[in-house]
């Protein structure tokens, strides 16, 4: 009788800790992307952590529901995910609950140890076409930018293209090379660099590798999802994502990356076109604009003597609307490239840069981008008429005549 009346009492002394076990959990899992590989390794590592915090506790909370609901949760858990009984666990210390790999796991430690923390803010680049840029401040600018430059190049990335002309005695170029650095970052990552030529767009650094070397293979990786054609690169630890692909004879980029790292750069380091965009001097337009109409009225007739100017303001048009709906920047920088080179696979370009925006640009309001009058129509802006600027009438004359 002494024995179970203390038992009874050790029991009533020890309260159930499920919602304790339960909130680990969470905390281990929410800075997951099922998206991203290694999702299920972690996910795995963290079920168990969480079975066995049950299994310590199921002396006290026997007779506790929510328990015994916890309990069948991991059981189903861990059969949806194939994840075995008996493994490694995540820890549940504070101070190493989160991968000091992830930019996730910075931002969530932060926040941990009681400092103000807010949702990161992430900027988006992109560069495709002959050539349109925009740039991280949501400005959309065309450019001549002939030969190497760079893209972005602060503490923790260098990006630089390099333009060659797409059609002779015009100003537009368009990308033929991309080189990229991931610049060593503790224990994460050594230094890795990709580079991608016309023809030549490979699923892998110039070393030979596909992944980090660091602590962590995962936190810097690349994904091949076209072969040739398309590739992913995710740097987990600077919470950067880089689309590469080629369409035509061309390539194409589009970056997301935290503010934090992108503005993390020396002074020496300002010449970057996704931060400040073209120098004024490689800009294919002024301040003052035109309507579209007024372009398309002086280009048809010379437009018959140069073989590769085979649209129309009319039928480059209609082309562009088959594959963007909405009129806004991407479709008029369609337009006018269909105008410039006749080629169509800068429309296919046009609608993958959009597609790029939609999958990576933060902020679904800022997707698309309508021309205005103001600003040098490199803004944000709500407008829909469409202008172009003397300096582009210039340069598609420059084409023709």
């Amino acid at each position: 009788l002494p024995s179970i009346l203390c038992l009874a009492d050790c029991q009533l002394q020890t309260p159930c800790r499920i919602q304790k076990c339960t909130t680990d959990f969470v905390s281990l899992t929410s800075h997951l992307n099922s998206a991203l590989d290694g999702f299920d390794l972690e996910f795995c590592k963290a079920l168990r952590a969480y079975a066995a915090c049950t299994y310590r506790n199921s002396k006290v909370c026997r007779g506790n529901l929510v328990y015994h609901s916890a309990v069948l949760g991991i059981s189903d858990l861990m059969s949806q995910r194939n994840c075995s009984k008996d493994g490694p666990t995540s820890s549940t210390n504070p101070e190493v609950t989160h991968d000091p790999c992830s930019y996730s796991g910075h931002t969530g430690a932060r926040e941990h140890q009681g400092e103000e923390q807010t949702s990161p803010t992430y900027l988006f680049c992109g560069l495709f076409g002959d050539p349109h840029l925009r740039t991280f401040k949501d400005r959309f600018q065309t450019c001549k930018v002939e030969g190497a430059w760079p893209l972005i190049d602060n503490n923790y990335l260098s990006v630089q293209v390099t333009n060659v002309p797409v059609v002779p005695g015009s100003s537009a170029t368009a990308t033929n090379k991309i080189t990229i650095i991931f610049k060593s970052y503790q224990d994460c990552t050594d230094q890795k660099v990709y580079q991608a030529v016309t023809d030549d767009l490979p699923a892998a650094f110039v070393d030979g590798t596909t992944s980090g070397t660091g602590g962590s293979i995962k936190s810097l990786q690349i994904v091949e999802k076209v072969g040739g054609k398309y590739v992913e690169m995710h740097a987990r630890y600077i919470g950067t994502t880089v689309f590469i692909r080629q369409l035509g004879h061309y390539l194409m980029l589009a970056i997301r990356m935290p503010q934090e790292f992108a503005m993390a750069y020396e002074e020496s380091q300002d010449l970057q076109l996704c931060v400040n965009g073209c120098p004024s001097s490689e800009r294919i337009y002024d301040n003052g604009h035109l309507p579209l109409s007024v372009m398309g009225q002086l280009l048809p007739q010379a437009s018959a003597t140069h073989p590769w100017s085979v649209y129309t303001l009319e039928t480059a048009t209609t082309k562009c609307h088959e594959k963007i709906l909405v009129k806004d920047i991407y479709f008029y920088s369609c337009v006018f490239d269909l105008l410039t080179t006749g080629d169509v696979n800068f429309t296919a370009a046009a609608h993958s840069a959009l597609k790029d925006v939609e999958a990576l640009h933060p902020r679904k309001e800022h997707w698309h981008i309508f021309p205005s009058n103001e600003s040098g129509g490199d803004g944000v802006s709500m407008g829909s008429k469409f202008f172009v600027s003397p300096g582009l009438v210039c340069l598609i004359l420059a084409v023709f005549l």
